[in-house]
């Protein structure tokens, strides 16, 4: 939103781009919020987590499928795309460098890691895991605020976003 503040723009223009099914994406972070556990050690469901964890992007696939015309989507679908290859081959768990989680500061997720294998969405980056380069290698250093390791496909989504709001907010 800062690059659409910088150009002069404004949030209620965001209103004239018709983005369309604008529900799905709340459905699809429900689906993530219960699969997942959120401050607990537990999920609220912990059954065919990988399923649901797929499910959840194929709703998002359909939402930005639906507004490919808008500014941004095609990055950001990318993004998506890609983030959803990876998952989708590892059973549903996005792939995690244990030595970027450690550099990012996320001690926690790499410890149960190297324990158990999987944690959340994610699952331990090893030789066994299919299409690495599109897993969690990437990270933030530890002093940036939020810091965490992600991936090509979070970097394109974050980039289509940029565009999205940096072209969206500014009335053409």
């Amino acid at each position: 939103m800062g690059v659409g503040f910088l150009r002069g723009g404004k949030i209620a223009n965001l209103e004239d781009l018709g983005i369309r099914y604008l529900w799905l994406v709340p459905l699809s972070l429900l689906i993530q919020l219960l699969i997942f556990p959120l401050f607990t050690e537990q999920p609220v469901i912990g059954l065919a987590t990988g399923t649901f964890h797929v499910l959840s992007y194929v709703i998002l696939a359909l939402f930005v499928i639906a507004n490919l015309k808008v500014w941004g989507f095609i990055i950001m679908g990318s993004g998506m795309a890609a983030n959803a290859l990876v998952i989708g081959l590892n059973g549903g768990y996005m792939p995690s460098s244990v030595p970027s989680l450690l550099k990012s500061g996320e001690y926690e997720v790499a410890y149960h890691l190297t324990q158990a294998g999987t944690y959340g969405n994610v699952i331990h980056m090893n030789s066994s895991t299919a299409f690495e380069f599109l897993g969690d290698w990437l990270y933030l250093p530890r002093w940036i605020p939020f810091s965490t390791a992600f991936s090509l496909g979070d970097l394109l989504i974050a980039v289509g976003l940029v565009f999205f709001f940096g072209a969206g907010m500014v009335k053409g």
